[in-house]
């Protein structure tokens, strides 16, 4: 019995050996396997990096010349900002500020940083999102010089492969110099030379550490971070990059605590004060978007009048200094489209030299009554027209209590009187009638793209709103209804021989986004405003439709409007967002918008491309509203000399006193 024991318990044990090594014999297999696929899949990556590699640059960085739309030169970026630097020839503090930052194992490991990863992997785990990347320095220079910026898993794995190439083929001092002198750090300054002469007026080789850090932490996002246009936040940054370098050993803690201490580093005035690179860095970025980082000179035609562009520049300039220190007005801002999206004039603030922060494209300010048209248009939508009538007086709708302002109320009145007199009880009325959701909808087939919020303040134009998008929208309406999409690139083309690099499309297809019918009501009800209303200030010798905006306490003040040509959008306020001493719509930025389309219609519009064919974003049910007015891109302008007077017609004397925004 017990030998019979025994021999189980071994035959057992047989068993369990042979279970095992029979695993180990399957994951040995299936180990190469995995080897072999993994081997094949970088080879199939691999097979494109001779040709890729062919493509290095490294002695120059490439220039960006812009041109205005007659091809006149309007600025330059690239090499003719700095000098090509060697690392070696650079204080310590500047590189190892960049590697504090970017990459502290640079000089350890073999061009992908597995501990980086996994480090980076925690971080973003741990955080609930992605707050830290993992590529390398020499990662980072393998794509700038190398590949396309789009994320694929291809162009990924072929990173990772050029890195590891590059330090087969290249010096750690080589791959960190040509880095530094590659990378774009904000304000069209490619590379680190370019960046001091920019932010400090100094070539790198004078940089101080505190500076160099400042340099350094643009590197996460040039823009929000630059020293000129948000010297805050850029002093925030520069601390945490001199807190990476002690921790990294490049500071020890007693030069740390004193550079801790210091004030920022007052913002240098960038190298050109005019107006104008409000609009060329616009173009900068939307070069790296359809193209990436160019590898050689590069010549950009872009949309710009150069005339439209002046009378701009010198308007907002001039309102600002002749207002601002009695108004306690301090920005201004414009921007103009030819109806097809075309990207005429943009000033994105009184003075470059003071702050680069473009506040066309980037500053979410409160639209004020300017947003009304769009509420109004959505009640077109819904059954209302010009003549309906409704009753304006003081409302309470859930503890909201809006207000005319001036504290006058018209009684009944029609919506073409409502909009004319900017009514603010009509336009909450109607939103309620309609529903947020229902005008959020409008506005996203009209352009806008920001958060709105889903209330009755929406109304009253509660919501921040690029410059940009508004404009965008009140376009489409002057347009017809056909969506319009902002553009300031015709074409890029190399320097050298003039090859085109990028084309925009010279037929496109449009889309009606808004039956024609409601918008030729809305755009007789705004030409009431200008010819009747708080936007008369805006007539000239043209036709035109617009409307004012103020928002709450006098902290924005707008016109925008448009012509049978040219949509335009005039903003003044602080960037602190503090009021203004009762300056409204109709007050300043009108009269701009005069100036600025008095020179615009002056100039023909250009045409850029042909409409290949127009198709419906609304359903069959508004089959009406466009019968009434047609849906096609070739009708009759929408603005008339004569606007339809209704049955209410408005108390022009009386009201030329009143501004009600």
């Amino acid at each position: 019995m017990a030998r019979a024991t025994k021999k189980s318990k071994k035959s057992e044990q047989g068993g369990m050996g042979q279970f095992i090594g029979g695993v180990i014999k399957w994951l040995f297999v299936l180990g190469l396997w995995a080897a072999l696929g993994l081997g094949l899949t970088l080879a199939w990556f691999a097979r494109e990096l001779p040709d890729i590699t062919e493509q290095m640059i490294f002695e120059r960085r490439p220039t960006i010349t812009i041109l205005a739309n007659d091809g006149t030169v309007i600025d330059r970026y690239g090499d003719i900002k700095g000098e090509t630097v060697n690392v070696k020839e650079l204080p310590p503090h500047v590189g190892n500020a960049i590697l504090a930052i970017e990459d502290r194992r640079f000089y350890y490991h073999f061009g992908i940083d597995p501990l980086g990863i996994i480090r980076a992997f925690g971080v973003n785990i741990l955080h609930g999102g992605f707050v830290q990347g993992g590529s390398t320095i020499t990662q980072q220079l393998a794509k700038n010089l190398f590949l396309s910026r789009e994320r694929t898993l291809k162009r990924k794995v072929q990173e990772a492969m050029l890195a590891i190439w590059l330090e087969t083929k290249l010096s750690k001092d080589e791959i960190l110099s040509a880095y530094l002198n590659r990378v774009y750090l904000g304000s069209g300054a490619y590379g680190i030379d370019a960046a001091a002469r920019v932010y400090f007026n100094k070539p790198a080789k004078e940089l101080t550490v505190r500076e160099a850090a400042t340099i350094a932490g643009l590197l996460k996002a040039p823009s929000r971070y630059s020293p000129s246009s948000n010297p805050s936040l850029s002093a925030q940054r520069t601390r945490v990059v001199l807190k990476a370098m002690e921790e990294a050993g490049f500071l020890n803690e007693a030069e740390y605590k004193k550079l801790d201490k210091l004030p920022p580093s007052p913002p240098r005035k960038p190298s050109s004060g005019d107006t104008i690179r409000y609009y060329t860095d616009y173009i900068v970025t939307q070069v790296e978007s359809v193209m990436g980082l160019p590898e050689e000179d590069i010549i950009v035609q872009t949309t710009l009048d150069r005339d439209i562009q002046a009378t701009a520049e010198r308007a907002i300039t001039k309102a600002v200094l002749t207002y601002g220190p009695s108004y306690k007005l301090s920005q201004g801002a414009a921007v103009v489209l030819g109806l097809d999206g075309a990207i005429v004039a943009m000033v994105g603030g009184r003075d470059y030299d003071l702050s680069e922060y473009n506040r066309v494209t980037n500053a979410l300010r409160s639209p004020g009554s300017s947003f009304k048209p769009i509420v109004y248009l959505s009640a077109l939508e819904h059954g209302w027209n010009p003549n309906s009538t409704i009753m304006d007086a003081p409302i309470s709708i859930n503890g909201y209590t809006p207000k005319n302002y001036g504290g006058e109320y018209y009684g009944e009145v029609t919506l073409t009187q409502a909009l004319t007199r900017s009514l603010n009880t009509v336009s909450v009325q109607l939103m309620q009638d309609i529903g947020p959701q229902e005008v959020i909808g409008l506005a996203r087939r009209l352009g806008i793209t920001a958060e709105l919020e889903p209330n009755l303040s929406l109304a009253l134009g509660a919501s921040g709103v690029p410059m940009i998008e508004m404009a965008t929208a009140y376009a489409t309406i002057g347009r017809g209804g056909v969506a319009v999409e902002p553009f300031a690139i015709i074409d890029i083309k190399k320097a050298k021989d003039g090859e085109v690099l990028y084309e925009a499309p010279k037929e496109r297809a449009a889309r009606q986004v808004i039956p024609r019918g409601y918008v030729y009501q809305i755009t007789g009800m705004m030409q009431s405003v200008v010819q009747y209303g708080t936007g008369q200030a805006a007539q000239g010798p043209y036709v035109a439709a617009g409307k004012t905006g103020t928002s709450q306490d006098f902290r924005d003040a707008w016109f925008i409007g448009f012509t049978n040509s040219y949509a335009a959008a005039v903003w003044f306020g602080n960037d602190d967002n503090s009021p203004m001493k009762r300056v409204t719509g109709g007050m300043v930025p009108a009269p701009v918008w005069r100036e600025i389309m008095t020179t615009a219609v002056s100039k023909p519009a250009k045409k850029y491309y042909d409409v290949m064919s127009v198709s419906s974003d609304f359903s069959f049910q508004d089959l009406l509203g466009r019968i009434i007015g047609g849906g096609s891109e070739t009708q009759e302008p929408l603005l008339n000399p004569q606007i339809p007077q209704d049955k209410h017609p408005v108390d022009k004397d009386r009201y030329q006193l009143q501004y009600n925004d």
